[in-house]
């Protein structure tokens, strides 16, 4: 427990207890657009043991894209979505997460800005503490809104509510954040790794779907994101790569302090 670990995740996730992990944050290598050390994903096999280790409730979240071969999407990141399904998983949400610069236009498509996140969870979800920080232009003002939903037969049902509208809202499922040097991270140790995503991600992730003292594994640990907000958050965590050089910058980013509110 707290711990990072060198050497292939699936090898690794047998030895964890089953039912003994909350959440999992990860983003895993896809499409072979990096070598990764030559790492090869045994994609069915991990699935497996990711249902296994993870409790009852627990949510898995896989932030993901798809490669562009031949002048087509290659469809990885949904196969896979399919695959977690297959295996027994909810698919909880498919989120998106838009990043705020493009690192590398194009001239034949429309620029590429966004990765998928799948949220998968073990059945209902045990966690959900939304964050609400979406402002509301007319807050403090009292609301007498109409609401209406669609019946299978296509009418409409009607219904009345009288509210103050708060300062704050609820966030929708795209969230966007800076990237790059000084926005993914302040950690510079952290671009020896070829692709990390920004600390606040993993944060507002760790934070909406799990609890102090929770377990928290990412089984591609890379850079170590999630286990450094991990930490910061108060939960435990485990981070497992194949990669040594990788593993030791992860374990140098733990050793950076710093305050969770700041990030």
């Amino acid at each position: 427990m707290n711990e990072i670990i060198c050497g292939n995740n699936v090898d690794v996730m047998k030895t964890i207890p089953s039912g003994s992990v909350h959440m999992v944050v990860t983003s895993p290598p896809y499409d072979s657009l990096r070598t990764y050390k030559g790492f090869k994903l045994d994609i069915n096999t991990l699935i497996d043991e990711l249902f296994r280790v993870i409790v009852p409730g627990g949510i898995c979240c896989w932030i993901t894209g798809d490669a562009s071969v031949d002048w087509s999407e290659t469809g990885t990141s949904m196969r896979t979505a399919l695959k977690f399904m297959d295996k027994g998983f909810k698919l909880y949400d498919t989120m998106i997460y838009e990043k705020a610069g493009i690192q590398k236009p194009t001239t034949i498509r429309y620029y590429q800005c966004w990765e998928y996140i799948y949220v998968f969870s073990k059945g209902k979800p045990r966690v959900f503490n939304p964050l609400k920080d979406r402002p509301n232009k007319y807050a403090g003002e009292t609301c007498r809104g109409k609401l209406t939903s669609r019946q299978k037969d296509g009418s409409l049902k009607e219904s009345f509510e009288r509210k103050v509208i708060p300062p704050f809202s609820m966030r929708r499922n795209i969230w966007k954040y800076a990237v790059g040097r000084q926005n993914s991270t302040t950690d510079a140790v952290a671009f020896d790794h070829p692709a990390i995503f920004p600390e606040k991600l993993a944060k507002d992730l760790i934070r909406s779907w799990s609890k102090v003292n929770d377990v928290i594994l990412d089984p591609f640990n890379g850079s170590g994101t999630t286990t450094k907000m991990a930490e910061l958050l108060e939960r435990n965590f485990i981070g497992i790569d194949i990669s040594r050089e990788y593993c030791n910058i992860a374990e140098k980013r733990l050793l950076d302090k710093v305050d969770a509110n700041e990030i």
